[in-house]
């Protein structure tokens, strides 16, 4: 289902800055083998080494009991960038 976003959503510098980073992110997990729609997404703001990040983490929907696994994402919060990709074990 197709909506249109009101211009104030799209003035909105962190509404779009995280959607530019999740879509940066969602193709990057793809690229590696993650199945996006059946992990729990988390996504952290945080500042490292003077540049803003956008922390993406995909884990199991069905965690407990389970170690590792994870895939965590870092992409600049104002070019999208990817900065850094982790795989858990």
């Amino acid at each position: 289902m197709a909506a249109t976003l009101a211009a104030e959503v799209l003035q909105d510098d962190i509404a779009v800055s995280l959607a530019r980073a999740m879509a940066t992110a969602n193709k990057r997990a793809r690229e590696l083998g993650v199945d996006v729609l059946q992990n729990l997404i988390t996504v952290t703001q945080q500042v490292s080494n003077g540049v803003a990040l956008w922390r993406i983490n995909y884990g199991p929907k069905d965690y407990l009991g389970r170690r590792g696994g994870d895939l965590v994402i870092d992409v600049d919060q104002y070019n999208a960038s990817i900065k850094q990709v982790l795989r858990g074990q």
